[in-house]
């Protein structure tokens, strides 16, 4: 399965300078938080397959939700057998609906352990802001929450994928990693991954 991972902003590559055919071939787009909605109206037109979002930070301004896009904030869902766990937001810096102390972010996974048992865990972790010590910076606007480590030790997802910290803060900021079983994805502009359908029935 071919997935486009994007974040934070309009990648000029599949926007600015989209031709034809460009996102063909792709299964499924997750989208990390801080992008426009017309954005990713477009790319879910364009490409023709679903696009699973979150929100981040910047999207309490949000002017309505994109047409054609799943927000799956809090969610688990399931396509073609793989299992997407959501959860926006940023750490909370200042007052907004899409931010989280380390306490409010850790009650918000603890009020999924139903879905979480149910699907026996998840695929992919697909966050706006990165894990404490992955990714992240040492400023309180771009900390990363310890839970998701919690997260990524107990089921050991194939990728955790989230944006916010922009790539262009610095050279040593890498766009993969690995933690554990784990590929660490920073969706910044985009990436693309490809993640195997699973054999067998859960």
């Amino acid at each position: 399965m071919k997935i486009l991972t994007i974040s934070d902003i309009e990648s000029p590559y599949y926007y600015e300078f989209y031709s034809a055919g460009k996102l063909k071939g792709f299964d499924l787009i997750l989208a990390c938080g801080d992008l426009k909605p017309s954005y990713l109206e477009f790319l879910v037109t364009m490409a023709g397959c679903p696009l699973y979002y979150v929100h981040g930070n910047h999207d309490e301004s949000y002017p309505r939700e994109p047409e054609g896009c799943v927000c799956i904030d809090d969610r688990i869902v399931v396509f073609r057998g793989i299992r997407i766990l959501g959860l926006g937001g940023s750490y909370r810096y200042r007052n907004g609906c899409y931010m989280y102390t380390e306490g409010q972010m850790r009650r918000r996974i603890r009020r999924l352990w139903l879905p979480l048992r149910w699907h026996r865990g998840f695929d992919i972790l697909l966050t706006h802001a990165p894990a404490k010590g992955l990714h992240d910076l040492d400023s309180l606007p771009h900390r990363g929450f310890a839970c998701f480590l919690t997260l990524l030790e107990k089921y050991q997802p194939r990728f955790f994928v989230h944006g916010h910290v922009h790539r262009e803060y610095g050279v040593s900021i890498p766009q993969k990693s690995s933690f554990g079983n784990t590929t660490v994805i920073n969706a910044w502009d985009h990436c693309v991954i490809e993640c195997e359908e699973p054999s067998v029935i859960r």
